[in-house]
C-alpha cells in the first residue's frame, strides 16, 4: 500500500497535535530528551496538544497520569483504537457508544474461538476487544472466517500479539474521528509508533515519525513514504527530532547548554522540621539544640559529622514566603557539622497551619492509622499541600549535588519525589515512612491515591518501619499499576510472623512498577540505648526515680506515656484499668497508674474532646476507688523532660502501652532500655497493632479492641512471676540494645545508597562510635 497524500502539511503551524504510542516511543528515549517532551505539553501552553495512542486498556493507562515525569495527555486513544477518552478519562462524543454498538461482547468471541489451538489470552485490562497471544502461523483461514463471522477484524503485531475488535477500529481509524470530533486540523498532527501495531496511524496520511529501534517490519512499510520520517533516536530522542522535521517545533533547543543549578550536598535531609529549635529571647531569634536528646533529629545530624557536605531542607516560619532578609541557609552547628547547612523554605503561619496543622492531620493521618470515618478531604487543602511540597522539592533541587542522595521524611512530604525526579532525574531519592501505612482498602479511601503513589513510584527506595508495612504499601501499587516482585525475604526470626496482628511470613524487597524499579525495606527505629544508659546512671534521674518509688510505696507502678492522639487508645486502656478494679478486687490499693499525656500541639483543635473525654474518665475511676492513702490514676497532661519520663521507667514494674494503632513506638523500645540500665526487670504490656510489637520479643502483647483481653493480659503482668519477667525483660534488651537508632541509620543509608561507606564514610564512622 503507498501513503496517499491526503493533506499538505504547514511548515510551522500555531497549533500542532502528537499522536503517539506510549511502550517503545513516549515511554522511552534519554533522560534529557523525555523531560524536554514532558516540558512541551506542560502547563497552560496554547500550541501543543497531546493523544496517547496505545495498544494498553484504559485501566493501565491510569499510573501513567500520576507519573509527573509523563506528560499529560488531552486526550486517549487506548485498546488498539476502541477506547476513545480525554484527559478527564471521559468518552469523547458518542465515539465509544459506536464502537460499542460493533463489538460483540467478549464471550461472544471468546465462544467462537474456543475450538482454535495456538492462542493464549492476555492477562491484560481490555474493553472491547480480545487480545491473545499467538505464533503468526495459528492465523489461519477458518479463523479469520469465524472472526469474520462475529464482524470483527483481526489485527497481528510484533508477530505474536493477536487483537480481536469491532470492525473498522484501529488505531489510525480512531484518531480520524477524534480529530473530527475535538476539531482539529488534520495537517497538524503528527504521529508516531514504533511497531507494527500503529500502521494504521501512518496510513491515514498524516504525518509521521517512526522512532530509531522501531520494529524492522513496521520500517519497511513505511520507509517510501514521503510524510514519514523514519527518526535516528529512539523513543522521546526520536520524536523530537521527528517534531522539528515536520515544522513543529524548532529544531535543537540552546537551553540544554544550560543545565539546572546544582549544588553541594551529597546528602540531603528532607524534613519538616529544622535541625534545631528557634526560641525568642528579647526579640532576637536564636537556635538551640532540640529539646529531645532520643529523637530521630540527633541521629540524622550524626551523618554530617565528617568532611562531607550536606543540606537540611526544612520549614521556616515567616510572614511571608518571600520575606525580607531572610537567610535561606545558615549554619546548624559549626563545630560539630561544619559543612552541614539548613537550606530553609519560608512558609507563612497559614502555610503551615493548612499543610500541617490541618490537611496532614485531618486527612492522612485518620488513613494512614485506619480511622477513615474521621477523616475529612479539602481540595483546596490538597492544593495546598502540594504548593508546600513544590517549594521543598525545588530547595532540594538547588541543594543537591550531581547523583547525590535525598532522604525524604514521612508522610507531609508525600509528593516530594514527583516533583524532585522531573527537575533532578541524577539524584538518588530515598524515603522513610516514620508512621504506619495502611492496608490498600483503606489507603484507596484517598481521593489523591494516585498522586501519591506515582510520586513514591519516583523513589529509589522506601523503607517502613515493620514487613507489614511494606506488604501494605506493595498491595496499594497493585491496585494502581501493575507489579513485579523482584525479590523477597522471611521474616522470621528478626520479625514475629504469625504470632502477632502485623505479622507477615515473607517480605518484597524490591518492585517494578510504572517502568521503575523500587527497592523496599523494613527499618524500625530504634533508640539511643547508650545514651539512656548514661541517663538513667546520673544522680538526676536516680533521685526522681527514688522519689516516684517512695510515692508508690508498696503498690506496683504502672507507667503509660502517650501524645494526646485517639490513635493511642487512651480511654480503651482507662476503662480496662477501671474494668481491672472491679474484676480483681485484689489490685485495690496495690497499683497505681502513672498516666501522662503530651498534649498535641496548639491548634490542633481535632484532640480537644478527646481531652475532655479523658479528663471525665480519670476523674470517674479515681471517684470510685480512691482512698485516703491511695489514689489508683496519677494523671499528667503536659510533656515531661526526658530524665523524668526515664526515671518514671525506672520506678515502674510495668510498662502499659496500648495504642488501637501505632507506626512503631518508641516508648516501648525506652522503657526496656532504662529497664536494663537499672539493673531491674520489668513486664512490657504492649498492643499488637503497635510496629514494636513484630520486632520485641518477649512484650506481652494484647489486643486493645478486645476489653476482657486488655485486662487479662494487665492482669497476668501484675501476676507475672519474677523468673519470667527477667527473661522478658532480658530478651528484649538484647534486640533494642542490637538494633540502636544507630544502626537504623547506617541500615537504612546502606539500603538506599547502596553501601553507607561509598555514600558517607565518615558519617558511618560517626555513627558507629
Amino acid at each position: 500500500m503507498t501513503n496517499p497524500t491526503r493533506w499538505a502539511p504547514r511548515p510551522h503551524p500555531e497549533h500542532f497535535v502528537l499522536a503517539t504510542d506510549l511502550d517503545g516511543t513516549l515511554l522511552a528515549g534519554s533522560v534529557a530528551a523525555r523531560r524536554q517532551v514532558r516540558e512541551l505539553f506542560a502547563g497552560a501552553r496554547a500550541g501543543a496538544t497531546l493523544v496517547f495512542v496505545t495498544g494498553r486498556g484504559l485501566e493501565s493507562i491510569l499510573p501513567l497520569l500520576s507519573d509527573p515525569t509523563i506528560p499529560m495527555p488531552d486526550y486517549i486513544i487506548a485498546d488498539v483504537g476502541a477506547t476513545i477518552v480525554d484527559g478527564a478519562l471521559r468518552p469523547v462524543g458518542e465515539l465509544q457508544d459506536e464502537i460499542a454498538a460493533r463489538w460483540p461482547g467478549s464471550q461472544a468471541v471468546l465462544r467462537a474461538l474456543a475450538g482454535f489451538s495456538g492462542l493464549e489470552r492476555q492477562s491484560v485490562p481490555q474493553e472491547r476487544r480480545c487480545s491473545f497471544l499467538a505464533r503468526e502461523q495459528a492465523v489461519t483461514p477458518a479463523l479469520r472466517a469465524a472472526v469474520e463471522a462475529l464482524g470483527c477484524d483481526l489485527l497481528m503485531s510484533a508477530g505474536r500479539y493477536l487483537d480481536v475488535l469491532p470492525r473498522g477500529v484501529g488505531k489510525g481509524p480512531a484518531l480520524l474521528r477524534l480529530a473530527q470530533a475535538a476539531g482539529f486540523d488534520p495537517a497538524t498532527v503528527v504521529v508516531a509508533g514504533d511497531t507494527l501495531n500503529d500502521l494504521s496511524m501512518y496510513e491515514t496520511g498524516l504525518r509521521g515519525i517512526v522512532v530509531g529501534g522501531a520494529e524492522p517490519a513496521l520500517v519497511e512499510q513505511v520507509r517510501r513514504w514521503p510524510l514519514v520520517h523514519a527518526a535516528g533516536g529512539e523513543g522521546c530522542d526520536g520524536i523530537l527530532e521527528g517534531l522539528a522535521h515536520h515544522g513543529a517545533i524548532a529544531p535543537a533547543s540552546p537551553r540544554a547548554a544550560f543545565p539546572p543549578p546544582r549544588g553541594e550536598a551529597e546528602l540531603v535531609m528532607v524534613y519538616h522540621r529544622q535541625p534545631f529549635d528557634e526560641v525568642t529571647e528579647e526579640g532576637v531569634v536564636r537556635r538551640r539544640r532540640p529539646r529531645s536528646p532520643n529523637g530521630i533529629i540527633p541521629t540524622l545530624l550524626r551523618f554530617f559529622a565528617g568532611e562531607r557536605a550536606g543540606s537540611w531542607v526544612a520549614w521556616s516560619q515567616q510572614a511571608s514566603r518571600e520575606p525580607e532578609d531572610f537567610a535561606t541557609h545558615v549554619a546548624v552547628d559549626p563545630e560539630r557539622y561544619p559543612l552541614l547547612k539548613a537550606a530553609r523554605v519560608a512558609l507563612t503561619a497559614e502555610d503551615i497551619d493548612i499543610f500541617y496543622k490541618k490537611f496532614s492531620k485531618e486527612a492522612f493521618w485518620p488513613i494512614i492509622f485506619s480511622f477513615p470515618d474521621k477523616a475529612e478531604f479539602k481540595q483546596a487543602h490538597w492544593e495546598r499541600f502540594l504548593e508546600v511540597n513544590r517549594l521543598f522539592a525545588e530547595r532540594t533541587a538547588r541543594e543537591a549535588a550531581e547523583g547525590a542522595l535525598v532522604w525524604v521524611h514521612d508522610y507531609n512530604l508525600w509528593m516530594v519525589p514527583a516533583y524532585l525526579r522531573p527537575l533532578r532525574p541524577d539524584l538518588r531519592i530515598a524515603f522513610f515512612h516514620h508512621t504506619a501505612f495502611p492496608s490498600s482498602d483503606v489507603f484507596n479511601i484517598l481521593p489523591w491515591r494516585r498522586d501519591i503513589i506515582g510520586s513514591l513510584l519516583q523513589c529509589d527506595y522506601v523503607g517502613f518501619h515493620i514487613p507489614r508495612y511494606v506488604e501494605n504499601f506493595v498491595d496499594a501499587v497493585r491496585t494502581h499499576a501493575p507489579v513485579d516482585a523482584r525479590g523477597g525475604v522471611p521474616c522470621a526470626p528478626r520479625f514475629l510472623t504469625y504470632g502477632c496482628a502485623l505479622g507477615v511470613d515473607t517480605m518484597t524487597t524490591a518492585i517494578e512498577a510504572g517502568g521503575r524499579r523500587v527497592g523496599l525495606g523494613a527499618h524500625p527505629v530504634g533508640t539511643d540505648v547508650a545514651m539512656i544508659e548514661q541517663a538513667v546512671a546520673s544522680a538526676d534521674v536516680q533521685r526522681q526515680a527514688g522519689a516516684i518509688g517512695a510515692y508508690l510505696g508498696a503498690a506496683t507502678g504502672i507507667v503509660s506515656i502517650e501524645r494526646l492522639d485517639y490513635v493511642k487508645g487512651t480511654l480503651e486502656k482507662l476503662e480496662a484499668f477501671e474494668r481491672l478494679l472491679e474484676c480483681h478486687p485484689e489490685h485495690i490499693g496495690k497499683v497505681t497508674l502513672l498516666n501522662v499525656i503530651t498534649p498535641a500541639a496548639p491548634g490542633m483543635e481535632i484532640y480537644e474532646s478527646l481531652r475532655v473525654e479523658v479528663d471525665r474518665t480519670v476523674g470517674r475511676i479515681n471517684g470510685r476507688f480512691s482512698t485516703l492513702d491511695w489514689v489508683p490514676v496519677r494523671y499528667f497532661y503536659r510533656s515531661l523532660p526526658f530524665e523524668e519520663v526515664l526515671a518514671h521507667y525506672v520506678a515502674c514494674d510495668i510498662a502499659w502501652i496500648t495504642p488501637l494503632r501505632d507506626g512503631l513506638n518508641l516508648v516501648a523500645k525506652e522503657f526496656v532500655a532504662a529497664k536494663k540500665a537499672s539493673g531491674r526487670s520489668g513486664v512490657l504490656v504492649l498492643s499488637e497493632f503497635a510496629g514494636a510489637a513484630v520486632e520485641l520479643h518477649g512484650a506481652l502483647l494484647t489486643n486493645p479492641y478486645d476489653a476482657n483481653a486488655m485486662t487479662a493480659s494487665l492482669h497476668e503482668a501484675l501476676s507475672m512471676g519474677a523468673d519470667e519477667r527477667a527473661y522478658r525483660t532480658a530478651r528484649m534488651a538484647m534486640i533494642v540494645e542490637e538494633h540502636d537508632v544507630a544502626r537504623w541509620g547506617r541500615d537504612f543509608i546502606a539500603a538506599a545508597g547502596g553501601a553507607a561507606t561509598a555514600i558517607l564514610p565518615a558519617a558511618a564512622d560517626a555513627l558507629a562510635a
